[in-house]
């Protein structure tokens, strides 16, 4: 053997080219075949293989719902060694004919009816009010806007302005999407929207200087901005408004910029235009933002902006500046050893992340968590470090559905969210990170069909779980979160046993998005949900609905049923 690598040796030292060749050669085959295996193999879901009784799940009564709990054991537990959180892909469709062409404008009417009855059916999103004029020198909507001449879609423009805060969505000549808050343009004739969308066929997008122009429903009055200025409403005048609202400002030449940044100037997290008078200052007791009146009492046009309003005396329109309000920025480790364990437990995608963000904020202490996540870590859960049984942190993080993990706690928060978002909220995660997204090619391929069926019936079982074997255990619904923020926030720190500050509580309101909030701009414009996958989760549904209520607890909210 010896002499044959001698003889290699001296036959290479002679002839270094053929030596160099066969190296190239053979790193070439390396990666060829490295690369092979990249494409070929293919993706898997983590976690247990469906149980033979899945399928069963659905039509079971709530005891054989937990006897399948038990089936799914493997489910429960955190694949890969570490958490799963994890909304929307936009799908793209192939361009449609080129403008100009005459099929895009025969039958336009009832083109414009069909698509239109077709739009209105999707989660009452927004409401088409009609075509409007538009003029190049003089918008129509006046806010921000994009165009797309290869892929816009009715649902991809009320996105973009909804995420922005803005009431209405205009789609003007096929491709131009404009946002605005105000629609300042007389009506014109249907026919005139005469244009389908440059990203689906079916639907409208407005005509030559033409707008169709829908309301968006679902656009949060609290996300509405102007600038960089969030839109909290229309307000009575309160009672003590010098000490509510500290600092004024005679404004003879009112608008809504100049107040805001002369409140922003003032370190204010809060403007607020009264007619001629411009207020700053915090929610507090004296002005908390929680009872709002209708805008048309503030409906007084602005002496420096005709198209904008600002208020009387009585009714206060008010903005939240890009100040920061700091009353409940400051967090801690526990000054000394918890004596009880608390659970903050949820389905995987159902907010936990951001509960703990809420309550960090509304407690002043750090949140801890069962599993380590450096990314939490990095964007400031201090706590994630710590060991879950350290006794330093308010409430502990957990996915975990087991009756020995369950009875380690002495307490539990259960976060309970609509099904059909939290499986998608995963699946995002799984796929695209905390505020990233799954691939198309996720959502088409077996990747998606394969996560609802494991994690599906892990929706169920978890909540069950935690509903039998839990020791004291508060439910909080996702859902009731969002819409009442300080009463649900208060019913949770309660249980961790900290008096809650109404101040600091209202400081939450205003600072409750935090890190790891995705962007609506992505979301799926069509449903990813078989009949027979909302088949299943129905009766997952009404499984956990039975089991809340045996338990003298309000049901699932009416929007967990299938659309």
């Amino acid at each position: 053997m010896a002499k044959l690598l001698v003889k290699l040796q001296r036959y290479f030292r002679r002839k270094p080219v053929r030596f160099f060749t066969l190296l190239a050669l053979y790193l070439a085959a390396g990666s060829l075949v490295f690369l092979h295996s990249g494409f070929t193999g293919e993706p898997t879901v983590t976690g247990s293989q469906r149980s033979p009784g899945a399928g069963e799940g659905p039509g079971l009564p709530y005891l054989g719902v937990m006897q399948l709990s038990r089936g799914f054991k493997a489910a429960a537990t955190m694949p890969e060694g570490g958490r799963r959180h994890g909304p929307w892909f936009k799908s793209t469709s192939k361009e449609p004919a080129e403008r100009g062409k005459a099929g895009d404008y025969g039958s336009t009417r009832s083109r414009a009816l069909r698509g239109r009855s077709g739009r209105e059916k999707e989660e009452d999103r927004a409401r088409y009010i009609g075509c409007y004029v538009d003029n190049t020198r003089r918008r129509t909507l006046r806010g921000v806007s994009f165009f797309d001449y290869k892929k816009m879609t009715v649902f991809r423009c009320q996105d973009n302005c909804a995420e922005r805060g803005y009431l209405y969505a205009g789609l003007e000549f096929g491709a131009e999407c404009y946002c605005g808050h105000k629609v300042q343009a007389p009506n014109a004739s249907e026919s005139e929207c005469n244009m389908v969308c440059k990203g689906e066929r079916s639907n409208v997008c407005g005509g030559v200087n033409r707008l169709s122009i829908y309301r968006l429903e679902l656009a949060q009055e609290s996300a509405r901005r102007y600038g960089s200025a969030i839109f909290r409403g229309c307000f009575h005048r309160p009672n003590n408004i010098s000490i509510a609202l500290p600092v004024s400002q005679l404004m003879l030449n009112m608008s809504v910029d100049k107040c805001v940044d002369f409140c922003t100037e003032k370190e204010y997290p809060l403007s607020a235009l009264a007619g001629t008078a411009c207020r700053c200052g915090f929610p507090t007791t004296l002005f908390t933002l929680h009872e709002r009146e209708d805008e048309q009492l503030c409906a007084q046009k602005c002496a420096g902006e005709e198209f904008e309003s600002c208020g009387t005396a009585e009714y206060l329109l008010v903005y939240q500046t890009q100040v920061q309000d700091n009353r409940c920025m400051d967090r801690r480790f526990l000054p000394t050893r918890a004596k009880q364990l608390v659970a903050l437990a949820s389905f995987p995608g159902a907010g936990n992340t951001w509960a703990r963000h809420l309550i960090e904020l509304a407690t002043g202490f750090y949140t801890g968590s069962y599993y380590f996540d450096g990314s939490l870590y990095n964007k400031g859960f201090k706590g994630e470090r710590d060991h879950w049984r350290s006794g330093r942190t308010i409430c502990i993080k957990t996915h975990e559905s087991g009756q020995k993990e369950i009875e380690s706690f002495d307490s539990a928060i259960l976060l309970i969210r609509n099904p059909y978002k939290a499986l998608m909220a995963e699946f995002n995660r799984k796929y695209g990170g905390h505020i990233g997204f799954a691939a198309h090619a996720h959502w088409k391929g077996k990747e998606w069909p394969e996560f609802v069926a494991n994690y599906a019936p892990w929706w169920a079982t978890h909540t069950l779980d935690w509903l039998r074997y839990g020791k004291k255990v508060l439910v909080v619904h996702f859902e009731d979160l969002k819409r009442d923020l300080f009463v649900q926030l208060q019913r949770m720190v309660g249980l961790l046993g900290i008096a809650a500050c109404e101040d600091r509580l209202l400081c939450v309101e205003g600072q409750k998005d935090g890190n790891f909030k995705r962007s609506g701009l992505r979301k799926l414009e069509y449903d990813p949900y078989t009949p027979e996958m909302r088949k299943m989760i129905s009766g997952y549904i009404r499984t956990v609905d039975t089991a809340l209520k045996l338990r003298n607890l309000s049901g699932v909210p009416d929007d967990y049923y299938p659309r």
